[in-house]
């Protein structure tokens, strides 16, 4: 049987990461729209400091790095800082410092534009230049770290995330919200990370799974088993951009420009918290 991959084909990536480590934080970083007026610098520095100050912390990049207005395209193509080109070389310059941390990465529809236009794909150079998986339509991450797990020593904590930049232009948050509880549905991960919509938004879900070990009942006579919860994250994550231009003449609502951090228990029962 051949194992090459059909293009376009789910497969996850995965990283062994540092035994010693307690707990695990991620900061998704998407939406940043680099050459956009409105973009803002300081909260992006804010971001790459945070994750730079502790060993344990990594990011996924989810896409719309760059602004990347073209002809054919919405947005104001004089009104963009830097050709497109420069963009892309600002954003892996910025990066560079966090080649290390950066888990995975996708694509935006901002990128797609150029793509879909000349078949060149700047996300890619992006990840080539920063030594990181990458698949467009969505990145499915395995991660383990820590020891001990379950009591078993040698033993990590381990968690599967899929990222993706998202797609349409809902204006409210339900509306938005929806999307990611409904990609929720199509693929197993612990925790689901979407962008594109510039809103902040986290919820719990959990799904009942059966236990495939099963025990006699000495009254009936029959065979049973037990149910588990499984607690999964929906995240939809912050964008870089102050609001006006575009975002204000379509009537879509300011978005919140703080980070949100995804933290991975590594110590007791396996489990997931995330704070904005």
């Amino acid at each position: 049987m051949s194992t090459e991959l059909i293009p376009g084909e789910l497969i996850y990536y995965a990283h062994r990461l540092d035994k010693s480590f307690k707990e695990l934080e991620i900061v998704p970083i998407a939406d940043i729209h680099y050459g956009n007026p409105l973009f803002s610098l300081r909260h992006l520095n804010k971001v790459r400091d945070y994750i730079m100050e502790a060993d344990n912390r990594f990011t996924i990049l989810n896409g719309d790095l760059i602004e990347c207005v073209i002809k054919s395209s919405k947005g104001d193509i004089f009104s963009q800082k830097e050709s497109i080109q420069k963009q892309r070389d600002w954003i892996i310059d910025f990066f560079t410092p966090l080649k290390d941390k950066v888990l995975g990465m996708t694509t935006g529809n901002h990128e797609m534009r150029v793509y879909r236009e000349t078949s060149i794909d700047l996300s890619a150079d992006i990840a080539k230049a920063l030594g990181c998986p990458y698949r467009p339509e969505g990145i499915l991450i395995k991660i383990s770290f820590g020891d001990n797990n379950k009591r078993t020593k040698e033993k990590p904590y381990t968690y599967f995330i899929y990222s993706t930049h998202g797609y349409g232009g809902a204006r409210t948050k339900s509306a938005k919200a929806v999307k990611v509880e409904r990609l929720a549905t199509w693929i197993h991960a612990d925790c689901y990370i979407q962008a594109h919509d510039h809103v902040v938004n986290v919820a719990p879900d959990v799904y009942l799974m059966p236990d495939n070990r099963t025990s006699y009942d000495e009254k009936t006579g029959l065979q049973t088993g037990t149910i588990r919860a499984i607690e999964k994250k929906l995240v939809k994550c912050n964008s870089f951009l102050k609001w006006g231009g575009y975002s204000e003449a379509g009537g879509y609502p300011p978005t919140d420009l703080e980070k949100v951090v995804i933290k991975l228990a590594g110590t007791g029962k396996p489990k997931i918290k995330v704070e904005i």
